[in-house]
């Protein structure tokens, strides 16, 4: 029985993680497909790029939410049931998976930023404030986006062991930042080749 519930709570994580949120605004409210303009990724940075700095920051948002959202149902669930509170990193994990690779979207999502700040908001507050530090710090010195979110997605897993997470919940840290890597593969490339956009705004 409890097999059943764990497989059931990750397969709605991913289910709710798929939820384009970048496409239903934009089709919504702009009557606009936010794949057919920009970098074509469903996440709050080619939003804002295309749909307006408004649109990015809900849709951030709301991707932010998802972890946050899936990570309190299997809590909750788990907590009734009595089931090991593990079970947030499972479906955390799927939650990430579906945002990126999302079933109501032909597997055509995002690249793991957003939900992956909810997800070290919800389940390690230490987490998330080095994260942010980083990403911030980053940003100054080299205006890369993408090279920011990279590297405080490794500094998550990095000081892991150090604040908190259980054994599977750095697993779980390492598996999310793998995604978000690799997610970034073409702007690796393009940060090498000095081609990447740089914001100017800071």
């Amino acid at each position: 029985m409890d097999i059943f519930i764990y497989i059931v709570l990750v397969i709605m994580s991913y289910l709710y993680g798929s939820i384009p949120f970048a496409l239903v605004i934009g089709k919504l409210f702009y009557n606009t497909d936010v794949r057919e303009s920009g970098s074509g990724n469903l996440g709050g940075t080619n939003a804002g790029r295309v749909l307006g700095k408004k649109a990015g920051i809900v849709v951030i948002l709301l991707d932010a939410s998802k972890c946050c959202i899936s990570i309190l149902i299997a809590k909750v669930i788990a907590h009734y049931i009595g089931l090991n509170g593990d079970i947030i990193y499972p479906c955390a994990l799927a939650c990430v998976i579906g945002h990126c690779y999302p079933i109501f979207a032909g597997f055509r999502g995002g690249k793991a930023v957003s939900v992956a700040i909810g997800y070290a908001l919800v389940t390690n507050v230490f987490a998330f404030i080095i994260a942010m530090i980083i990403f911030l710090i980053t940003l100054k010195v080299s205006k890369y986006v993408s090279l920011s979110s990279i590297l405080a997605s490794i500094s998550i897993l990095v000081v892991s062991p150090f604040i908190g997470y259980s054994q599977i919940g750095i697993i779980t840290n390492a598996c999310i930042v793998a995604l978000l890597v690799y997610k970034h593969k073409a702007n690796i490339i393009r940060i090498k080749d000095g081609t990447e956009s740089k914001i100017t705004w800071m």
